[in-house]
């Protein structure tokens, strides 16, 4: 049987995220539940936030080994001590090892080796600005960030490729000596944006939902291998930083 991993999604239908499947079909089988998050904003927030709990105890109890809560900007808008708090209360619901997309970004910049960081997001600038000060407490220096100022959950699925690789473009260009470009809300799809840009910038690409994936895979104690993925994914890495 494989490996049962839990995921605590922002859409009310609770659907897994295509970017797991992909990176770990027939290791790992995943399955999520929803938060019902109505917008991508400090106001959608803290509508769902205090659901986080019931949904972890609801994985556990459906036999997931450990869990993640999938929303890059529901764990960091409150900042890095919000974020820890968030893994104490899922792991004290679930009894679980925990993790959350905002950890999964941290630690894939790490370990690409990147600390001064080109950011491009779905974001609107309250978010943006969160996510600026997360990023710099959690020991990074932002280059340059722009957001695509979206707030409808169903819309940032619907981002095209060209859209984003343009965006990484845009900020990494804006200024020099980026070691690294974050893409950050996990809504966006963003496997074949990252590829190709990496391709054409030559530095590594963390983009939330496959940072996600790959930080979960880790959190259980699984390889986060998938060669092909870009840089993040060359390297064997087989228990959490």
């Amino acid at each position: 049987m494989l490996p049962q991993l839990g995921l605590i999604v922002p859409p009310a239908a609770g659907e897994v995220p295509p970017e797991g499947p992909a990176l770990y079909d027939g290791r790992a089988a995943f399955r999520a539940r929803g938060l019902g998050l109505a917008e991508i904003s400090n106001r959608g927030y803290d509508a769902v936030i205090d659901r986080v709990a019931t949904l972890a105890a609801e994985l556990a109890a459906g036999g997931a080994q450990a869990l993640s809560l999938m929303g890059t900007s529901l764990s960091f808008y409150r900042g890095g001590q919000a974020n820890e708090d968030l893994k104490r209360v899922m792991t004290l619901a679930s009894g679980l090892p925990c993790t959350t997309m905002s950890d999964a970004v941290v630690r894939g910049l790490r370990a690409v080796g990147a600390r001064r960081v080109a950011v491009a997001t779905a974001y609107i600038d309250e978010v943006n600005r969160q996510l600026d000060a997360f990023l710099r407490e959690s020991g990074f220096t932002p280059t340059a960030l722009r957001g695509l100022s979206i707030t409808g959950v169903k819309e940032v699925g619907e981002v095209g490729t060209t859209v984003l690789v343009d965006l990484c473009r845009s900020v990494f260009q804006a200024q020099p000596g980026a070691e690294a470009i974050l893409i950050s809300c996990g809504g966006l799809r963003t496997l074949e944006a990252a590829r190709q840009v990496e391709a054409e910038l030559g530095v590594p690409v963390v983009s939330s939902s496959p940072a996600g994936f790959w930080d979960l895979m880790r959190t259980a104690g699984l390889p986060a291998h998938a060669a092909g993925n870009g840089r993040l994914f060359e390297a064997e890495a087989k228990t959490a930083v």
